[in-house]
């Protein structure tokens, strides 16, 4: 398949200009753009550029309010509400992780609950973002129900990822971001995208079987990782990112789509964690008993999470990122 290679300023230029000829403001368009370039430049294409068609769809739907400026509400010294208006999510995540981060340096622990927001893109920009500013944080979110409970057949939860980052001496942190489910859902739909079969132990059908039929398996209920592990975990993010924070669970976030197939529109959590403030006198100490864990891990001959993105990011930076001609193409078009 013939491909087109584009800098990462050419590949944001590409994205910023397909959701604001859309409708999508500038502000909107420009924090969008950011996290599904992240994706493509870390070679995660399941949450890279080919979403924008999806973020078009979504906004032709006229579900999503495209002119949203996400309204900060300080609660108390250890929590921050941003109301996303009904707009995309990046944007209240950035304006709301400042005064997270901020908060989270004085108490030493702070939450940030993100509100009626469209939920369209990976949440390790996000904790990696908080990582920088020397900060711990944990991120979690529903999505539609597309996954059946361990033991149920019928969709109830959503693919409910939950993402860490630790910071680190030099340029990345320790990260991981996964969902809940089996694998995310955009990677079943790149397989029916491409024709090709999924594993058999990803999802079942409308009957409750076993598929390797991505279309099957879309129009069925994914799987929770690790059978009743992960299904707690996953009821463990409707909760508290969903009632905690007065928001919708993935069945309701269903509802409110109404059948058109827009974006999932729901909550979101972030709580970050200063070790500066909880090592006290010792913070050199903490931090290198980390060191010596991550040292521990790959002195055995493992990785360590998202090491896979990191090298994808620093090819990405030096040579910059290959799309297929096909993909390349409809973005273009999707340019009014």
């Amino acid at each position: 398949m013939a491909e087109i290679v584009l800098s990462l300023d050419h590949l944001h230029k590409l994205a910023f200009d397909v959701l604001a000829s859309n409708g999508l403001s500038a502000h909107q368009s420009d924090a969008m753009a950011k996290v599904l370039v992240a994706g493509q430049r870390d070679d995660c294409h399941s949450h890279g550029v080919w979403r924008l068609i999806g973020c078009v769809k979504t906004l032709k739907l006229g579900k999503i309010n495209a002119d949203a400026e996400p309204q900060i509400n300080d609660v108390s010294p250890s929590l921050v509400k941003v109301d996303a208006r009904f707009g995309f999510s990046p944007l209240a995540f950035e304006l709301g992780s400042r005064v997270l981060v901020e908060k989270a340096k004085k108490s030493g622990i702070a939450a940030l609950a993100i509100n009626n927001c469209f939920h369209f893109s990976a949440l390790w920009p996000e904790v990696e973002a908080i990582a920088a500013e020397g900060v711990a944080a944990l991120a979690m979110t529903p999505t539609h129900s597309c996954v059946a409970p361990a033991g149920g057949n019928k969709p109830l939860f959503g693919t409910n990822p939950i993402a860490f980052a630790w910071p680190r001496p030099g340029a990345f942190p320790f990260v991981f971001d996964m969902a809940t489910s089996r694998i995310a859902r955009g990677d079943i739909e790149l397989h029916k995208r491409s024709g090709s079969r999924i594993p058999s132990d990803w999802a079942i059908d409308e009957n409750g079987q076993a598929t390797d039929d991505p279309d099957k398996a879309l129009k069925g209920a994914m799987l929770t990782f690790g059978g009743y592990k992960g299904s707690a975990l996953s009821a463990m993010v409707e909760l508290l990112a969903g009632p905690l924070i007065g928001d919708m669970l993935s069945p309701e976030s269903l509802a409110f789509d109404e059948g058109v197939g827009a974006a999932p529109c729901h909550g979101e959590i972030v709580i970050a964690f200063d070790p500066a403030v909880f090592a006290g006198a010792a913070p050199t100490d903490n931090l290198q008993r980390a060191e010596t864990l991550f040292e521990g891990i790959v002195g055995q001959g493992a990785r360590l999470p998202s090491q896979r993105r990191f090298d994808a990011r620093q090819r990405s930076i030096e040579h910059g990122v290959s799309l297929s001609k096909e993909l390349h193409d409809e973005l273009t078009r999707l340019i009014s």
